[in-house]
């Protein structure tokens, strides 16, 4: 179901959608699941250097890899938004299907 519509939407779109809630949540904001999330919203006012990247990148497939089993990362790149904001361009496959599955996650927040 998407978070905003309330509609349906395909299992690639779920994962999508999945992934940016992951990355976007910070650990230990959830009250009953203080585990959840991802270190990406502590590394957002660090500086935007080669460790700092490294860092986001390393955050972002470890949190997925936790908490989204459906997906296999292949890859994670650094993007610029059309707004000119800081992204991080996720690829990976959907285990069941074998379904590329390809999002951009905006470095402050979900999609």
């Amino acid at each position: 179901m998407n978070a905003a519509t309330g509609r349906t939407i395909s299992r690639a779109d779920h994962i999508s959608q999945s992934m940016g809630k992951i990355l976007a949540t910070p650990i230990g904001s959830r009250v009953m699941r203080r585990d959840f999330g991802s270190l990406i919203p502590a590394l957002i006012d660090q500086p935007l250097n080669a460790a700092t990247i490294l860092r986001t990148y390393s955050a972002a497939v470890v949190a997925i890899q936790q908490w989204e089993p459906r997906v296999k990362i292949t890859e994670v790149r650094r993007a610029v938004t059309a707004d000119g904001k800081f992204a991080l361009e996720i690829h990976g496959v959907d285990r069941k299907s074998g379904e590329p599955i390809n999002t951009t996650v905006p470095a402050g927040g979900a999609q």
